[in-house]
Parts: structure tokens; sequence; C-alpha cells
């Protein structure tokens, strides 16, 4: 949940980012629990254990004190990406090696859900501002970016993809646990997310005038600064990029880069229709906002509403004819494989493991196990 630098971007520095970044580029932010080795308990070493990584730019602090966020530049493959982000995954376990043990998912299985922040200047407002509530933002998120390659094209493609949302949310569910109970929910992250403001379904924006503005307004106001744009999608300002935000941290790489290669094509697939001739629909934040809690409540497991008829089918059905779409897409930017596993989290995703492992060994023995898969090798 980072909050860079107050710097206010006009309409045309937005148009030059989104014109000048390659087109379809991926990046990959992956936040990261920091574990006591052997209860496995959250561990509010983050300060620490960045010391011990000599500066390395592909690890930054994050809000909470228990959290590290491992980054890859952006490229062109998301299997160049999924394997800097493993290669990223595997130096920050061997330089915390006996300090802490690693692990992704939404939330931490048991540990208390109020917790140490760190008090780093960009943070300063969230912590003063949001007090007990910025306390309980010990989540972690799988952020995408991917790079439309066209200004003119990245709102468009914006505008359209918040109706997917949904669907990545539910495929991505990873956090059914909290507080040592099962909540009931695929996933609770959301939930949490949601005490803060500017949080869920994004608000369309029709022109980079009108972004520009919204953000200025933000800042006039004292009420939030440009990093501060927190919706589970954002055009990226400084990046040219539309970062999803919506994704659950990812217990191993290779899940990670079965959602980085759908989102990946997602934005491919848009832009392709657009340019065809295709007016992409704009539908109204609370329908999308109807999906969303279904796929926060039941992730795979759930219904979806088409959002324009109304008609209600299966997540999973819904999930694999966008797949179906996406295939073609996927191909040409050689990443079937990567949608291959990614039907494999249409039929088991993160939630549904969790459950699994914890009717085998309790709640308590989730976190273990989610640590253990933390360096899983990328399948073939």
């Amino acid at each position: 949940m980072n909050e860079d630098p107050e710097t206010l971007p006009s309409a045309q520095a937005l148009r030059q980012a989104f014109d000048q970044a390659r087109p379809h580029t991926v990046g990959i932010e992956d936040e990261v629990m920091l574990l006591d080795p052997q209860e496995h308990h959250l561990l509010a070493c983050a300060p620490d254990v960045l010391a011990l990584l000599d500066g390395d730019a592909r690890f930054k602090l994050e809000l909470p004190a228990s959290q590290l966020e491992v980054v890859t530049p952006p490229v062109m493959s998301v299997s160049q990406a999924a394997q800097l982000l493993l290669s990223g995954r595997e130096e920050l376990a061997r330089r915390c090696q006996g300090r802490a043990r690693l692990a992704a998912a939404g939330a931490h299985p048991f540990s208390p859900g109020d917790g140490e922040l760190n008090p780093l200047p960009r943070y300063r407002h969230t912590i003063l501002e949001y007090g007990g509530v910025a306390r309980r933002q010990l989540v972690c998120a799988l952020q995408v970016h991917v790079a439309p390659g066209d200004a003119d094209q990245a709102l468009i493609i914006y505008n359209a993809a918040r109706s997917y949302l949904p669907l990545l949310a539910a495929l991505a569910a990873n956090a059914p646990f909290y507080e040592g109970r099962d909540t009931g929910l695929a996933s609770i992250r959301p939930v949490l997310c949601q005490l803060l403001p500017r949080q869920g379904v994004p608000p369309a924006i029709e022109s980079w005038e009108e972004f520009a503005g919204d953000l200025s307004w933000g800042s006039l106001t004292g009420s939030f600064g440009p990093g501060a744009w927190w919706w589970e999608l954002r055009p990226h300002r400084r990046f040219g990029t539309l970062e999803f935000r919506v994704p659950d941290g990812q217990s191993s790489a290779g899940d990670a880069g079965a959602l980085a290669a759908v989102i990946q094509a997602l934005v491919a697939w848009l832009g392709l229709r657009h340019r065809a001739g295709e007016a992409l629909e704009v539908v109204p934040d609370w329908r999308i906002a109807e999906n969303r809690w279904s796929a926060c409540r039941h992730g795979v497991e759930g219904r979806m509403a088409d959002l324009q008829t109304g008609r209600v089918a299966p997540t999973r059905e819904c999930l694999h004819e966008l797949l179906d779409a996406l295939e073609p897409l996927a191909a040409s930017l050689g990443s079937s494989s990567h949608l291959t596993q990614a039907r494999e989290l249409v039929e088991r995703n993160g939630a549904i493991r969790q459950r699994h492992v914890a009717g085998q060994q309790g709640v308590a023995g989730v976190a273990a196990w989610l640590a253990e898969r933390f360096l899983e090798p990328l399948p073939g």
C-alpha cells in the first residue's frame, strides 16, 4: 500500500508516461509476510531484515513491520517475470535465514490482526489519520502492472477492466482464516482493506484531465496524495501501467505467474477488441460490487452475474469462459503454460487449499504450510 512522493502529475505528464511505456510489459510487486522461524506467527522485523539486503532495490519496506515487498522490473514475458519473482524470493530467504521464515497469502491465518507499523515518512499521514484501522492492514496483495502502451487507449482498457476485477479476485482468493478462525470468506483481505477509504471497485475515469483533477483535489483537501489512490485497479502515474491490486498474495511464484498471465492477456485482449472497433462497456460501480462480494465470500465456488443481462452462472464457468477468450492472446505473448496453471486455480485456488490443510493440521498448521510453498519451483 505505497504512498509515493507527493508530486501532482498533469494530464500531459500522465499521457506521456503511458505513451512511453512499452506495450504489454509486465511487472510484479509481491507483498511477503515475515514469520517467526519456530512458531510461524507474524514477526515485526522488516527493518532488520532489510538491513541484511545491502540496499538491493528488489526489496522494499511496506506499511506493516512484519512485511517486505519483492519487486520485479518490467519485462515482456510472464515466464521471465515469474522467474525473477522466484529469484527474489530465494535471495530474500537466503539473506534472512535463521532470522525469519517467509510466506505469502492474503492474510496471516492466526496472528493477531492488530500489529506494528513502519513509521516511514510516506506512511505518516496514514498512521496519524487512521490509527487503529491502519494497524489492521496486515494484509498482502499481489500487484501486477501491465503497460497498455498507448495513453488514448489506456483509460478505455482501464474502464472496461473494472468489470473483470471480481473474477480476478475469485481466482486469487487466498485468505480464508483470520486471527485463528475460519471467517467463512474465501478472502478476508477486501474486508480489512475497506476499513480505509478509496478501496474496492475503482471509479470510471473519463479523461486524463479528470484523473489529474481528482488527484489534485485529494491533495488540496489534505485527504490523500497521489500514491494513496488505493482502489483495486489504478493507472500508475509514473510507470505508465495499469496496476491491478485486486489479487491476494499468492503462496507460490507459479501461482503469481498464473495471475500475471491472466492480467497481461486481459489487457491485450481488451485493447485488441477496442482497436477492432468494439465499444467496450463501462459498467456502474455498484453492479461490479455485487460480483465483488461473491468473490470475497465464495471465491471460485460462488456465482457471478452478467453485468448487462443479470444472468447468473457459476464463477468457475465464467472463469473458464474468460480463459478461453484469452488463450489466443496468451499464446501470442508466450504464456500459455501459465494460463494452464490459472485453470488449476479455477478448480483449487489458495483458499480451498488452505482449508484442506487446516482440515488435516488445524489452522496452526496453515502458516507452516504457506512457508513451505514460498520457494516452490515453477512448474515445467
